[in-house]
């Protein structure tokens, strides 16, 4: 039998076990919004932050592509895994900064801005001809062959668009008392149980959370990747989600996505830590390589950029000539801080080691 959430708030939540955990998740959130802020460039962090939520986020829904497999296809190489997965990867990518983009130009978090971002997110990609950007006008369901035997039966199609439309004024209700973490928490189990959309609705409803923290002002930018913590626990997430339609527990479900928000943000701020320590010895190293210092070191500040690239696109990018930047990567590897991946005399790929491994922690497809 399907199931019509009531609107939010829930009532009667009990706040008592949730508002120590809310005041440590948001003061790891502060931490981790200060490092950011202060890092020499925050769009170098920002632009793999970004890559690795949508990669992260996929792999939930059973995608194969890595952090890898994503730039390869950037730097248009072929990756390893099936081009669909690595399309929907790219989309979720283009999604993110589409909303983020939409937000920062005044426009409110809305329904329509959610069926804009999901057209984005979902056209040309795997799942692409099931009504992009539309609100569903058939049933769906979670789980198993169909209604009658699935795991959870979402609102009937006549009645999503009120249940969005409720969703839409919880996002504007500035009475709400609540803070920002525990309505994010709401807002994404609310939109999970609405499943609007034919295909797409679990990602988008992460996307959804991280916009959600940026508009609320309590990420200045999108550099926590949830995704991490939900993949890492996918059953319990699953099971979370489901146990709030069964039984009401919210509380339960908002103590499992805060100690998550904690642990992801923790983890980002250690990577961010980390990544900064490992540019600057890597700088110092190629300081001390003599004449050929200064090609390397901007070949160094592209792969800082991009961790993952060839050697035509470094040439058109940066203006150099190829055996200049040829020469260049032959000293970066030679003192350890380039790889070439491929193993081939054509078609070259270097990457910077170090920086994607610290990156690619988390991110084996499961």
């Amino acid at each position: 039998m399907a199931l019509v959430p009531r609107p939010l708030p829930p009532p009667g939540l009990c706040m008592d076990d949730l508002q120590t955990l809310v005041e440590k998740s948001s003061q790891l959130l502060g931490r981790l919004d200060g490092l950011a802020g202060a890092l020499p460039d925050t769009q170098l962090f920002l632009y793999m932050y970004v890559r690795k939520e949508a990669v992260l986020s996929s792999q939930i829904e059973g995608t194969q592509s890595s952090l890898s497999d994503l730039l390869l296809y950037e730097s248009k190489e072929a990756p390893g895994v099936p081009l669909d997965d690595v399309q929907e990867v790219s989309n979720y990518v283009a999604a993110m900064n589409f909303g983020l983009k939409r937000l920062r130009d005044g426009f409110p978090m809305s329904t329509r801005l959610i069926r804009e971002i999901h057209e984005v997110l979902m056209t040309g990609a795997r799942g692409g001809t099931k009504a992009p950007g539309e609100f569903r006008r058939t049933q769906n369901w979670i789980g198993r062959t169909t209604p009658g035997n699935a795991t959870y039966v979402p609102p009937p199609p006549d009645r999503v668009g009120d249940c969005m439309s409720d969703l839409e004024k919880y996002l504007h209700d500035k009475d709400s008392k609540l803070p920002v973490l525990i309505k994010a928490g709401l807002v994404h189990h609310q939109f999970e149980t609405v499943h609007p959309f034919l295909d797409g609705n679990g990602r988008m409803g992460r996307l959804l959370t991280t916009l959600l923290l940026c508009t609320e002002g309590v990420l200045s930018e999108p550099i926590l990747y949830l995704s991490l913590y939900f993949k890492t626990h996918r059953n319990e997430y699953y099971a979370q989600l489901q146990q709030v339609r069964e039984t009401g527990d919210w509380e339960s479900w908002l103590q499992f996505f805060l100690v998550g928000v904690q642990d992801v943000a923790l983890q980002a701020t250690v990577a961010a830590r980390e990544i900064l320590g490992l540019m600057q010895t890597d700088r110092a190293k190629i300081a001390d390589i003599g004449r050929a210092a200064g090609s390397a070191l901007q070949v160094h500040q592209y792969l800082e950029k991009k961790p993952l690239a060839v050697i035509p696109e470094m040439v058109r990018e940066l203006g150099l000539t190829t055996p200049t930047v040829t020469g260049a990567l032959q000293n970066l590897e030679r003192i350890g801080i380039v790889r070439e991946i491929t193993g081939k005399q054509r078609g070259r790929v270097f990457v910077y080691d170090g920086y994607l491994k610290i990156l690619e922690r988390g991110t084996k497809p499961l």
